[in-house]
């Protein structure tokens, strides 16, 4: 019986040790450097995002007035062609100058970038679901914004009460006369606003039909030849900020590109600082603006992409404008919508 047992704990023994060393061997032979489980292992771990999707076109919006000369430069220097038609990447300018149609196509995913997006309209946008960020400032212009008149007896903000005010409604006009009124102790209230186009308020004006107009870029100087005087501009009052946008997918899936993108639009600005007589020649080829015109307008803008506390205070000041006049449902964090990180 005693031998028995002894041959069993022996037979365990050697079985257990058998084991142990098909196991050791087993294991240093999966850690063994170059093996092809541990490559499975390490292409597995690599997502989808490692391997960047390739992009055969960018699609960006064209918009050349009132006077976006950045984007003039851009696409008569054919700076965006240079910049990526060399990857094989086709660059396409859709001619879309509505706000809610550029962000219509961008969250269709048929326009990849906003060229001179007005504050507004991305700010509604995004309220929406429209997957959107802001990478930059077009432009901020408070000097291509007005309120104008050819009535003798109106020379201030003031005398506008119980007149009749036409512009359009929603826009950057439309918060900057709000503005002027509430820094006059006044409100929408007392005045008769009538919700026109900007050539629609000229030719009111112009003819009589309304006492004043909200007016901006080419129209101003348009109107002040047919006899039309400026009582207020945007300055002091807002920035007028126009933004750079990006859809948020493209930026997420090629940050390379985006940061390329950026890259050109300073080399269109450093090409203005460089070649001003060349610039006005092209901006006013490109508007069917005089070249004067052109000049007057020109010293009305601010081209620098930096993005500042200002300019997000600004597009915070828009927000309020938007919920006080019952555009916008619920505010959003407007600091989610930007990004500097190019």
């Amino acid at each position: 019986m005693k031998n028995a047992v002894k041959k069993t704990l022996a037979l365990c023994l050697v079985l257990f040790m058998t084991l142990s060393i098909v196991a050791g061997c087993a294991s240093r032979q999966d850690a063994a450097p170059g093996n092809g489980s541990t490559e499975s292992a390490e292409k597995g771990s690599q997502t989808p995002a490692a391997a960047e999707k390739s992009v055969d076109e960018i699609n960006i919006s064209y918009v050349k007035l009132p006077l976006n000369v950045p984007s003039i430069v851009e696409k008569r220097l054919m700076l965006f062609e240079d910049e990526f038609e060399k990857d094989g990447i086709k660059v396409n300018f859709p001619e879309i100058t509505e706000g809610p149609k550029m962000t219509e196509a961008l969250a269709a995913g048929s326009l990849d970038f906003c060229n001179a997006l007005g504050g507004t309209s991305a700010i509604l946008a995004a309220a929406n679901g429209v997957d959107l960020k802001i990478i930059g400032i077009y432009s901020r212009a408070p000097k291509a914004y007005t309120i104008m008149t050819r009535e003798d007896g109106i020379n201030s903000i003031a005398d506008l009460k119980g007149k009749k005010i036409a512009g359009p409604k929603g826009t950057i006009l439309h918060q900057l006369l709000l503005e002027a009124l509430s820094r006059n102790q006044m409100s929408i209230d007392d005045v008769e606003y009538i919700n026109m186009s900007i050539p629609q308020a000229v030719a009111a004006m112009n003819s009589d039909n309304v006492d004043a107009a909200l007016v901006a870029g080419p129209a101003v100087p348009q109107a002040m030849d047919a006899g039309g005087r400026i009582i207020t501009t945007g300055e002091g009052l807002l920035d007028a900020t126009i933004v750079i946008a990006v859809r948020g997918e493209f930026l997420r899936e090629h940050p390379d590109l985006v940061k390329r993108y950026m890259n050109v639009h300073y080399r269109s600005l450093k090409h203005m600082e460089e070649n001003p007589e060349e610039v006005y020649k092209m901006a006013a080829e490109e508007t069917g603006l005089s070249e004067e015109n052109v000049i007057t307008m020109y010293d009305w803008y601010d081209f620098n992409p930096a993005i500042t506390e200002k300019d997000i205070e600004e597009l915070v000041k828009t927000q309020d404008f938007l919920l006080e006049n019952d555009m916008l449902r619920q505010a959003i964090n407007i600091s989610d919508i930007i990004t500097d990180k190019l």
